[in-house]
């Protein structure tokens, strides 16, 4: 792709994503969907403009989205807070795990696809999308809630979680081998132990070294720094999403955090709109004619069980019906992971109708989460109040 090219299919991307966003948010939606709808409409699986023929052309800007949009979660998270919540946290985010990759693996079993099939399904079906439960948590205002902290948490928690499953699952679709596979895993966590040690008594360490720039060299460090952080995490066989929220978490634990929370806003919003876009991109709703019935069905069955582990949650730490119903309705998008295994399955030879299946599941939820979110509080009842008496 030339370089007029690729300035006008990026210039395009932002140019629709913000028209379609702004025409939406005057009649009450949300922008995420609003984004991935941009993509799809210009994307290449679509009829009309198409701003790219391949969407990994634009990979690196959609991890850049990823980047920034972990980031800034990182900034807003406390490892303190992750230390203190210990045991309750622990068993919140094991609770989520267990009921949603059981759930997924019962249902990809329930389809018959194959055994192969029901875990990559399972995996889909089971892990949230980081970057859509950050969005969500900035577009509602409730980055500062109590239960969004546990929701950080759990987010945490699911993403160490990818780095072990990613390294069973890969040796069973005939990536690497087992011994190889355990080897990454071990790799991965002991960075991630390191970055929290960091994030947790490294803060004066990192004021002295960020905290004589100016805004212009503050902003150049740790653009450097989390895109760096990502780059490492990824390579070592963790998500570059977790990557670049511990290195948040590093400088959110310094002096300079502050200034680099005012400073990295413009980057989040427009690099952020750039990654929906994109990922929108890379759906194709043609496909998932044929796998319309399991998509109800997985989304039915993902709803009962993200309010179940909503439920779970706020009883542990003793919220009430409406925090338990935020908890459950945000960690309810599918994203990034999910369409990562979806092209695992795809390489891997497995059963066609597990990529359109997965697709169609992302972005059907990627409508419902964010609606679902912002109108919480006219939701309450679907966890009744028996359960909280």
């Amino acid at each position: 792709m030339s370089t007029g090219h690729e300035l006008l299919a990026v210039g395009g991307a932002f140019l629709a994503a913000g028209l379609i966003g702004r025409a939406g948010v005057r009649i009450g939606l949300p922008t995420i969907p609003l984004f991935m709808v941009a993509g799809i409409v210009f994307g290449p699986h679509t009829p009309g403009v198409s701003l790219v023929s391949d969407p990994g052309e634009l990979g690196v800007l959609a991890g850049l989205g990823l980047v920034f949009l972990l980031f800034y979660l990182g900034l807003e998270f406390s490892v303190d807070d992750l230390v203190a919540g210990g045991r309750t946290l622990a068993l919140a985010g094991t609770g989520y795990l267990a009921l949603n990759i059981g759930g997924g693996l019962a249902f990809g079993f329930a389809l018959d696809w194959g055994t192969r099939e029901a875990l990559v399904i399972a995996g889909a079906i089971g892990i949230s999308s980081s970057a859509i439960v950050t969005k969500l948590l900035v577009e509602a205002n409730r980055l500062r809630n109590p239960e969004s902290r546990l929701v950080m948490g759990i987010i945490v928690i699911e993403d160490v979680f990818l780095a072990l499953y990613l390294a069973v699952l890969q040796p069973v679709l005939g990536g690497t081998s087992g011994v190889d596979a355990l080897l990454d895993f071990g790799k991965a966590f002991l960075f991630l132990v390191v970055l929290a040690a960091v994030a947790r008594w490294g803060g004066r360490v990192v004021t002295r070294l960020f905290g004589s720039a100016d805004d212009e060299l503050l902003v150049v460090c740790f653009v450097g720094v989390a895109v760096t952080g990502a780059a490492v995490a990824h390579e070592l066989g963790v998500s570059d999403a977790i990557g670049a929220f511990m290195v948040g978490a590093v400088l959110g634990g310094s002096g300079v955090a502050p200034r680099v929370h005012k400073l990295v806003l413009p980057l989040r919003d427009a690099f952020g709109a750039l990654f929906f876009f994109i990922f929108g991109l890379s759906i194709d709703p043609n496909a998932v004619g044929g796998v319309v019935v399991p998509v109800l069905a997985a989304v039915a069955v993902t709803i009962v069980l993200n309010l179940g582990a909503g439920l779970f949650a706020a009883k542990l730490h003793s919220f009430d019906r409406q925090q338990g119903v935020d908890i459950g309705l945000t960690v309810l998008t599918r994203g990034e992971f999910s369409l990562v295994l979806a092209a695992m399955a795809v390489t891997a030879g497995l059963d066609s109708r597990v990529a359109p299946f997965v697709a169609g599941y992302v972005l059907l939820l990627a409508v419902i989460g964010p609606l679902a979110v912002l109108r919480s509080h006219r939701l309450s009842w679907l966890l009744p109040k028996k359960l909280f008496a």
